[in-house]
């Protein structure tokens, strides 16, 4: 007796009971609502503004723009265009998320590795530090150091002179520095090569350690080497040293570089903040490493400093680069209070931009353009380097 074939063939499906397509469909019929929104919010934007004679596009950015701007990084005017006002705001903007993102990390490691002292004292007073700085509201703090430089610092005329050419008054730091010569760029490019060979220096004694089990005394040749270059320059261009020094003309100092207290308030607040939560994040990556590790590294006679450098900090690095690339971004983005200081950042000159062009739909999405790019390079880089520091298991 013969068996009839079976039917082994798939069953077909309907397009309802689909979970492929009717997501595909969901997917589709979502992406033209947002695009009917968008198209409605634009045209109706586009109407209102027609309706009340408002001038629309960039065009203004190639207008004088008729205000002057109290620091900058680049020559500036008031006769200068709004594109080269709102360039200067970015270079600012960039300058303190730089220095602040620098400094916070290294204050923020080094509490974070007292928080965890044997030192009764030394941890105390790391955690009073990160209670407090944590639980004042970042604006606040800096109110408190813009008042703490107009306030309690004293005038130009009784400034504070510490060391000979550095003074601190209300007027900000002022100090000494040397008139620019062309040996000090030749200086500049000796120590960039310096530091590339000290990085290459530095990898080369790693491997070599791991194959002889030899270690090469980087601690002395990574000085001489970043150092020896610049003077050897410095020397054989005759040794300039002509300074341009600060001196009192009536009410303020004349000469020299100022650091503003708009900037230091701005710059103080920020890292003091942000560093108290670094800290933290620091602490736990390294609570995250079992004591084994610490206890194994101890039996191969490593120091303390060994043991925290080359064993325990690498692994922690895991744990801690996620949740300090946000802190890192809030940085940059508590940046933009230092309107209520007075430091013109890019939203402040965004926001005068604004109040003299009446643009005010071009001069938010320049502003939120601008943070959304900073953003985007800053989590590029610390992705980039979490894969790089990234320790592979076998």
């Amino acid at each position: 007796m013969t068996e009839t074939p079976q039917d082994t063939s798939p069953a077909k499906i309907s397009f309802w009971y689909d979970p492929a397509k009717r997501s595909l469909l969901y997917q589709l019929g979502t992406l033209i609502l947002v695009g009917l929104l968008g198209y409605y919010l634009l045209t109706n934007t586009r109407h209102n503004l027609e309706r009340q004679s408002i001038a629309t596009g960039f065009g203004f950015l190639q207008k004088e723009a008729s205000f002057e701007i109290g620091e900058s990084l680049i020559s500036y005017t008031a006769a200068d265009t709004y594109f080269r006002a709102l360039l200067v705001g970015v270079l600012n903007t960039l300058l303190v998320a730089f220095i602040g993102i620098v400094l916070t990390v290294i204050l923020g490691t080094f509490i974070g590795i007292a928080r965890l002292s044997k030192n009764w004292l030394v941890s105390r007073l790391s955690l009073v530090y990160v209670e407090l700085f944590q639980d004042i509201p970042v604006l606040l703090q800096l109110f408190f150091w813009y008042a703490f430089f107009y306030e309690i610092l004293p005038s130009p005329r009784q400034a504070l002179n510490p060391v000979a050419g550095v003074f601190l008054c209300n007027r900000g730091l002022v100090f000494a520095v040397p008139v620019f010569h062309p040996a000090h760029l030749l200086m500049g490019i000796c120590l960039i090569l310096g530091a590339g060979s000290v990085w290459w220096l530095h990898r080369w004694a790693g491997r070599r350690q791991a194959r002889t089990g030899k270690p090469f005394p980087l601690i002395w040749a990574a000085p001489a080497i970043l150092l020896g270059g610049p003077l050897l320059t410095w020397l054989l261009a005759g040794a300039p040293s002509r300074m341009n020094s600060p001196v009192l003309s009536g009410f303020n100092f004349e000469g020299g570089l100022t650091i503003s207290p708009e900037f230091s308030a701005l710059l103080l607040g920020l890292v003091l903040y942000t560093a108290a939560f670094v800290a933290e994040i620091v602490r736990a990556g390294i609570q995250s490493v079992g004591r084994g590790q610490t206890e194994a590294a101890l039996s191969l006679s490593l120091t303390s400093g060994q043991v925290l450098r080359l064993v325990i900090l690498p692994q922690a690095l895991r744990v801690i680069v996620p949740p300090l690339t946000s802190q890192m971004l809030n940085l940059t983005k508590n940046s933009s209070l230092a309107v209520a200081i007075g430091y013109p950042d890019f939203v402040s000159v965004a926001g005068t931009t604004i109040n003299q062009t009446g643009q005010a739909i071009e001069g938010v999405a320049m502003i939120m353009l601008v943070y959304l790019f900073f953003s985007l390079l800053t989590s590029a880089f610390m992705n980039w380097f979490n894969k790089k520091i990234a320790i592979v298991e076998r």
